[in-house]
């Protein structure tokens, strides 16, 4: 009876593995939905509690950056054009403030000169996959699949040679997912601020966004806004202004993940 019990467990595990993985691989990585606590006061937000945080340090993502310096990192997802990326350009090119933006195969597609002026604009594009799928349920050459088709396709568009960034679709996630993009050249960036902002059917207003983003900031920030959003078009610039006037700069994810520069030595005396 037991041996059958076991039987029928392993038979429904088998036809319940997404294809081209293992009963191994989806049995030892859970799924996870990125969540955190929230920053209060300037204090910082936490992913302590969420039962993932050992997961993510282990194939080098982040949420933060460095919570030692009042830095702050804007990053966008571009799904899809919802006419409101060239508003959000223009306030970035007279802040002069750097970002971010996570784009899919559809965005590219669609708006390819958009991406031409994030690139001349200074301006990094990063991957959100070809078609937005949970990439815990794909195998192993479909996660790759999804991610190579953004990067040469962005690079025919854009010219830009390098895409070291990924945003998991919807912030799901397991350890097999980050370690394959890790080992494919990417640095999963999660985030440390959001509310929201993606249903626009339920926009607020700008003065919503404002209120919401303001009140989260805090040192080393990620901050994800979703480009569709016409609340974050109409607050961004408020934002930055508010950023700036509490001492906070911002910095592009390269300025982050560029490794630590030695001090140059003296040349010996003669």
């Amino acid at each position: 009876m037991l041996k059958r019990y076991f039987a029928a467990l392993l038979a429904i595990a088998i036809l319940t593995v997404p294809y081209g993985l293992s009963v191994q691989a989806a049995a030892y990585s859970p799924t996870f939905h990125f969540g955190f606590k929230k920053s209060k006061n300037g204090q910082l937000p936490s992913i302590d509690e969420e039962g993932f945080k050992s997961v993510i340090e282990k194939h080098g993502s982040i949420f933060l950056g460095n919570t030692r310096s009042k830095t702050l990192y804007l990053t966008f997802d571009n799904g899809y054009e919802n006419g409101l990326t060239s508003n959000i350009l223009d306030t970035l090119k007279s802040k002069k403030v750097p970002a971010i933006f996570f784009v899919t195969g559809h965005y590219i597609d669609t708006q390819p000169d958009l991406l031409k002026r994030m690139i001349a604009e200074g301006h990094l594009i990063g991957n959100h996959s070809w078609s937005h799928p949970d990439m815990t349920t794909i195998s192993d050459a479909k996660l790759t699949e999804e991610l190579e088709k953004v990067k040469t396709a962005v690079s025919a568009v854009t010219g830009q040679k390098q895409m070291r960034y990924l945003r998991p679709p919807r912030g799901i996630f397991n350890e097999r997912s980050l370690a394959l993009s890790h080992k494919l050249g990417y640095t999963n960036v999660f985030w440390s601020i959001a509310y929201k902002d993606w249903d626009v059917n339920q926009q607020r207003g700008g003065q919503y966004a404002y209120d919401n983003v303001v009140r989260q900031l805090h040192p080393g920030a990620v901050l994800l806004l979703h480009s569709i959003s016409k609340d974050n078009a109409a607050a961004l610039g408020r934002i930055i202004d508010e950023a700036h006037r509490q001492g906070y700069e911002f910095a592009s994810l390269d300025h982050l993940m560029a490794p630590p520069q030695l001090p140059i030595a003296p040349a010996p005396a003669k």
